[in-house]
C-alpha cells in the first residue's frame, strides 16, 4: 500500500487542522492505520491509531481529547481531526500502515510495526 499525506499548515495556538492520508495500491482495511509525528532532531512518535473497522482507537496522553483519529474505508481515506492545537505539537506528521493482526497499544505505539508510511506533512503552531 502507498500512503500520502496531506492537509499540514501553518495555524495559531488554540486552532483545528485536519490530516488526510489517502492510500493506494493495496487492501486499505486489512491495515490498522496511525499517526505519528516528528520534532526536529527527535524520533518518531506515536500520536494516534484506529483498528481496520474503525471501531477502536488510541491516543497518546497528550492529545487525547484534542485530536480523533477515524477512517474510511470505502474512500481508502485516514483522518486526523486536529483541536486546541500547541505550539507543542509542531511537528512532521506521517500516516503509517499497520501489520500484523495484534490490535494492542504496545503494538501500535511501535514505529517498527508499520509496513508502509506516507511522505510526512508539516504543521506549526504558533504561539
Amino acid at each position: 500500500v502507498q500512503l500520502q499525506a496531506s492537509g499540514g499548515g501553518l495555524v495559531q495556538a488554540g486552532g483545528s487542522l485536519r490530516l488526510s492520508c489517502a492510500a493506494s495500491g493495496g487492501s486499505f482495511g486489512s491495515h490498522f492505520m496511525a499517526w505519528f509525528r516528528q520534532r526536529p532532531g527527535k524520533e518518531r512518535v506515536f500520536v494516534a491509531a484506529v483498528s481496520w473497522g474503525g471501531d477502536a482507537t488510541y491516543y497518546e496522553d497528550s492529545v487525547k481529547g484534542r485530536f480523533t483519529v477515524s477512517r474510511e474505508n470505502a474512500k481508502n481515506m485516514l483522518y486526523l481531526q486536529m483541536n486546541s492545537l500547541e505550539p507543542e505539537d509542531t511537528a512532521v506528521y506521517y500516516c503509517g500502515a499497520g501489520r500484523g493482526g495484534s490490535f494492542l497499544f504496545i503494538v501500535v505505539r511501535n514505529a517498527d510495526n508499520y509496513a508502509a508510511w506516507g511522505q510526512g506533512t508539516q504543521v506549526t503552531v504558533s504561539s
